[in-house]
């Protein structure tokens, strides 16, 4: 039989002590297929991209983001 001490302290850990989870897997294999395809997309879109396409779709994002925020005050 194990100490009561011994049996409290592991209690009191395991009820304080944050528990370390690892990430959901995917549900379904599409939503895996999915998120495999998303982490390659951007990369490889940006590789096709010229830099001025590039810099066009940023200028939008940076309006995109700025305009919400004036509106929202």
């Amino acid at each position: 039989m194990a100490d009561l001490n011994q049996i409290a302290h592991r209690i009191v850990q395991e009820s304080t002590e944050p528990r370390e989870s690892a990430p959901e897997p995917p549900k379904t294999p599409a939503q895996a297929s999915g998120r495999r395809g998303g982490l390659k997309g951007g990369k490889s879109r940006a590789e096709k991209l010229s830099a001025r396409e590039r810099s066009e779709i940023a200028r939008k994002a940076a309006r995109a983001r700025w305009s919400s925020k004036e509106t929202a005050q």
